[in-house]
């Protein structure tokens, strides 16, 4: 089976500075992966290198190789076209200045679809996985940034999942929403892994614990392990992984 997502020995730098430190690993299709670590551990560069946002920095330079179902992303001529097949929720909400239904239908209605029934029918499904329909249902145009910060990243969530990735990344998606709706919303992640891979980089270990499959660990840019979910959290190989998973630092 072709992995889903790999990394090859990449090593990314900002400058002088190494945020990813020859990093190896790969992600088979339709499962979860967490990514735990400290902060500044290179987590979220990782994300970036998925769907090439690392571009946008100038200051990058990336080596080796990333790979989405095989091809290298660094190679493929439509970097937009890459972007569509993986949807990104960062961890602070980032609004598009339009109405609630209209931030959902943008990425659809920018890739053909226009026929409004079945706009309505995608808006209203991304909305209910995001667990934001009943809040919404009655003021779809209203300003999306009217909502408040826990609504906004929800709305996020939806807008990534509008354009049916095939990749879902996800930065700290709940670290502006309560913790009943972020349980609800990790229900609905069990769910779409049956239609997607899932790459949860998150702060909150026991998140990691709950939604995956596999964990990697990832300290001083540095990949110090990588594994089944259960046993990173119960016999991990590394010493620096048990102490990190049971809170004796991070």
């Amino acid at each position: 089976m072709v992995p889903h997502i790999e990394f090859d020995n990449v090593t990314v730098k900002y400058g002088s500075h190494v945020a990813l430190d020859q990093i190896s690993l790969t992600v088979p299709p339709k499962s979860i992966i967490g990514i735990i670590g400290p902060a500044n551990s290179g987590k979220t560069t990782f994300l970036k290198c998925i769907n090439r946002t690392i571009d946008f920095i100038d200051t990058a330079k990336v080596e080796g190789n990333v790979r989405v179902s095989g091809d290298d992303v660094r190679s493929l001529r439509n970097v937009y076209e890459l972007r569509r097949r993986i949807g990104m929720v960062f961890p602070l909400p980032v609004g598009l200045p339009l109405s609630v239904y209209e931030n959902v239908a943008y990425a659809p209605r920018r890739s053909g679809m226009h026929n409004r029934h079945d706009l309505d029918q995608l808006v209203e499904k991304c909305l209910q996985q995001a667990m934001l329909w009943d809040e919404v249902k009655d003021r779809l145009h209203t300003l999306g940034t009217k909502l408040s910060g826990g609504q906004q990243q929800r709305l996020t969530l939806a807008r990534a999942l509008s354009h049916r990735p095939e990749i879902l990344c996800l930065d700290e998606f709940s670290i502006a929403i309560d913790p009943v709706t972020t349980m609800k919303i990790e229900d609905v992640l069990l769910e779409l892994k049956n239609e997607m891979t899932i790459v949860l980089v998150t702060n909150l270990v026991q998140q990691a614990h709950r939604l995956a499959d596999q964990t990697a660990f990832f300290n001083q840019s540095k990949l110090v392990e990588i594994g089944d979910t259960e046993k990173i959290f119960t016999e991990p190989e590394n010493k620096l992984t048990y102490e990190y998973v049971t809170g004796g630092f991070g």
